[in-house]
């Protein structure tokens, strides 16, 4: 049994994003836990739990993912409304550089022989 990347997407590479997203738009724009949670759509509750590592604490992204959820922060903070285009953009990021491979390898490598990926570690 396997999940499909879709699957792997929604339930470890979003909610990292979202992490990531929520630690910035807290600790290095100052936001609080409710405007952050606004702009991200989620509640002040679940930035909480990322930034206490109660959720998503299973990922770690390169330093080239980290730059590029960095640049869509300072994107989102001048105009809110970019928060889903940028979203998007992360996550083409992500599967380009094949990073969703990194986590099939660890967490789903049964579908490692039907989706013809190849990960960049052995």
């Amino acid at each position: 049994m396997y999940l499909l990347p879709q699957e792997i997407e929604v339930w470890y590479i979003i909610p990292a994003v979202r992490k990531e997203l929520a630690k910035l738009l807290t600790k290095q724009h100052g936001m609080s836990y409710e405007r952050a949670g606004g702009i991200l759509g989620i509640s002040k509750a679940a930035v909480s739990q990322y930034l206490s590592n109660k959720r998503a604490n299973k990922i770690k992204f390169s330093s080239e993912v980290k730059k590029e959820i960095v640049r869509s922060v300072n994107v989102i903070v001048k105009n809110e409304r970019n928060v889903l285009s940028e979203m998007q953009r992360i996550l083409k990021y992500i599967k380009d550089k094949k990073c969703l491979c990194e986590v099939c390898k660890k967490y789903n490598k049964s579908v490692l022989n039907y989706c013809g990926c190849e990960p960049k570690y052995p």
